[in-house]
């Protein structure tokens, strides 16, 4: 018998997935709920079980993970009679790895402690490669006893795992995470325009870019997306939209100016009115070549 927790995963879309696949790897004992009847087949092919509703698949679990798009689902798989906090056992750690508002995970975690249910906020960075890879970069806000007793799950999952503070601050750090993803894509996504209409070859460029100063990540993942004009999606616009939303709101809450950060979020707001929301947050490029007076 293995002496691993038992997990429920609440959420099997781009990012549940495959995290949840590596818990399994990793011999955790994983029981999944999503609404998609395609990803529990793919959970319970890859060594998981499919529960048919959040309250079957957290009655047993002693640690209970949640992976969903925003603020609205995880309240929605949280609370009410078929909710986790509901249908989870007294003692069981939650751990909330959506990207959310920092209020929303401090709310949570207040509720749960009513119901003898422990919480960590642990939003991650790295996307679907990361995911897949397991090399994710996991903040997490919470009680260090907690997030002491999560290091070996989250060491299955990532490579990069910190503690920022209590409830809401790995929130928060995602949500600075976020600004600085955004305005690093705009920025390779400005150049790249000035780059091709410059006549100069792409690919050599974004080479020796990548080897200097202006290297980053997020260079370095989304190289092929600019070169190719690949824009599936391994982080939707919407979904950066929300995040954008998030950080604005709170930087606005604390004091904090966002200059730069204000007009990409604005330009990641105009690619979604375009249509353009399902696509990779990548596509910030088809943004900037309409403003350069391309067709696309």
């Amino acid at each position: 018998m293995s002496t691993l927790p038992k997990v429920a995963w609440i959420g099997l879309g781009i990012m549940g997935s495959p995290m949840s696949e590596n818990l399994v790897k990793a011999g955790y004992d994983v029981t999944g709920h999503t609404l998609e009847r395609d990803k529990l087949d793919r959970l319970a092919a890859a060594g998981g079980t499919a529960a048919a509703s959040v309250a079957e698949a957290v009655r047993d679990a002693d640690v209970i993970v949640t992976m969903v798009p925003a603020s609205p689902q995880v309240e929605a798989v949280a609370y009410g009679p078929d909710g986790i906090l509901e249908n989870a056992r007294r003692g069981a750690l939650l751990i909330d790895m959506s990207s959310i508002t920092p209020q929303t995970s401090v709310d949570l975690a207040a509720a749960a402690k009513d119901k003898g249910i422990r919480v960590l906020d642990a939003p991650v960075s790295g996307g679907e490669a990361g995911a897949i890879e397991a090399v994710l970069s996991i903040m997490v806000g919470g009680d260090q006893a907690d997030f002491d007793e999560a290091k070996p799950l989250f060491e299955a999952l990532g490579k990069t795992i910190v503690r920022c503070g209590p409830h809401g601050s790995g929130q928060t750090v995602k949500a600075a995470n976020q600004l600085i993803v955004a305005v690093n894509i705009q920025a390779c996504a400005e150049a790249v325009v000035f780059l091709e209409k410059s006549g100069v070859d792409l690919a050599a460029a974004l080479d020796v870019l990548g080897g200097g100063l202006a290297g980053s990540t997020v260079l370095a993942r989304k190289k092929d997306n600019f070169l190719n004009r690949d824009f599936r999606p391994g982080f939707r616009i919407d979904l950066h939209h929300k995040d954008m939303g998030i950080v604005t709101d709170a930087a606005r809450t604390v004091g904090a100016v966002l200059p730069v950060g204000a007009v990409v979020a604005q330009l990641v707001a105009d690619l979604r009115a375009q249509g353009d929301g399902g696509l990779d947050h990548s596509a910030l490029l088809r943004a900037v070549e309409r403003l350069s007076g391309a067709q696309v």
